[in-house]
């Protein structure tokens, strides 16, 4: 698999920015299909750093309803990664 079809996107809320600043873990939207050995190698190659832990959870679809119709979001997965002391990734860089 390839390294950009396993890391989607960064996710980016107020729970995942203090994480970030208090213990030096970044959280992604990654591929469904996607181990934790493949979400570690893509990290440390996109970005350059050394990654300490991967964890990982499925997250389920919400029901949703518009008018009097019925529908499901898509189910996601999301990896906290954990980076080795003195690594950084800022996404707001200039």
């Amino acid at each position: 698999m390839n390294i950009y079809d396993v890391i989607k996107k960064p996710l980016i809320t107020e729970k995942t920015t203090l994480q970030k600043d208090a213990g030096n873990v970044i959280s992604f939207v990654v591929d469904r299909n996607a181990n934790k050995i493949e979400i570690k190698s893509a990290v440390e190659q996109l970005f350059k750093v050394e990654v300490v832990e991967v964890n990982t959870a499925n997250i389920a679809g919400k029901l949703k309803r518009v008018g009097r119709h019925y529908g499901k979001r898509s189910n996601w997965k999301k990896a906290y990664v954990t980076l080795k002391e003195g690594n950084n990734v800022d996404f707001f860089e200039i």
